[in-house]
């Protein structure tokens, strides 16, 4: 039985989609199931975004979750679904509202001149934790956290999550991941302790003006043992989250270093791809490192570039 949305059961049209929508050649973005396009209401003219499935029974479950995910103003709202032959191929086309501004760390990374500060990050964490606390709230894991993609997905734990929100907030305030995985490579018993003491780093300049209170819930949130783990009802109720009008509005580094490094950004996109799959497998296997020990390319190009030119995106008063 599908979901209901407000009282609104969830039934697939089955009329071509042709009728209602024109859809435009314009891609809005590439996913792991393919384009996402632009299309417009021939009734209003609105805008917006079709993502178009394969019509098997995992499209099916993930529409069905979309659906009824729908009701929170922080993830993206469905409007239709239609069941149609594309390409030859049985399909769903999921119509979605389109979200003009972009991928959150594309705009970070065009703010380059005008400093992203502490307080704006606080609001972006806020919002996507609100985001995950309403599919928590209904048995719902999205478990594919990454700064390109939020999406939603059935699971039995959702402690993913709460790691993958503590990557995003540790990059949201420097510019680079804490992290960088070694999938399938051996693991020694000296990385395995490593690992479980959850070793990593917020080194200066970038960390020394950022908050005690931010930098003790990425802790939270990055403990390595999922037990231990800061639930989402521990962030919500965190004052960093709860109060974050009231967050100082530190200028960060990380509209600069995103801006700079945008070269490495899919790099950083893969890794926490290829590290979240590897949680899912094996929490143990994924590698929080001590940055001063890491291979992070981004980090080493950083500190290439300090020791030849002095840091001074924020204000050292």
């Amino acid at each position: 039985m599908m979901a209901e949305f407000h009282g609104r059961q969830l039934q697939p049209k089955k009329i071509p989609i042709s009728d209602d929508y024109r859809i435009t050649g314009n891609v809005l973005g590439l996913g792991i199931n393919g384009k996402v396009v632009e299309c417009f209401s021939k009734s209003s003219n609105q805008k917006f975004a079709l993502k178009v499935l394969r019509d098997v029974p995992k499209a099916r479950r993930e529409v069905d979750l979309h659906w009824r995910a729908s009701g929170c103003r922080h993830i993206v709202a469905i409007k239709d679904v239609y069941e149609n032959v594309y390409s030859g191929q049985k399909c769903l086309l999921v119509v979605m509202e389109c979200m003009e501004g972009g991928e959150l760390f594309n705009r970070i990374q065009e703010r380059a001149d005008s400093a992203f500060t502490e307080r704006e990050a606080a609001k972006v964490i806020s919002d996507i934790a609100k985001a995950i606390h309403y599919l928590h709230s209904m048995n719902i894991a999205h478990r594919d956290l990454k700064p390109p993609k939020f999406w939603v997905q059935r699971n039995t734990t959702n402690q993913c999550d709460m790691w993958s929100l503590g990557v995003i907030m540790y990059i949201l305030l420097c510019g680079y991941p804490p992290f960088y995985s070694n999938h399938g490579a051996a693991i020694s018993p000296g990385m395995k302790k490593r690992i479980r003491n959850g070793q990593y780093e917020f080194p200066n300049p970038e960390w020394s003006k950022v908050s005690k209170e931010a930098k003790d819930l990425i802790r939270g949130l990055l403990k390595t043992v999922p037990e231990e783990r800061l639930s989402i009802e521990a962030v919500m109720q965190n004052k960093w989250i709860s109060d974050h009008t009231f967050v100082p509005a530190t200028p960060l580094f990380s509209a600069k270093i995103l801006k700079e490094d945008e070269d490495m950004w899919l790099d950083v996109q893969e890794e926490m791809t290829n590290a979240l799959a590897t949680m899912r497998v094996d929490y143990e296997q994924c590698q929080i490192k001590n940055l001063e020990d890491t291979d992070n390319p981004i980090l080493k190009k950083r500190k290439r570039r300090q020791e030849n030119e002095p840091m001074d995106y924020v204000d050292k008063s």
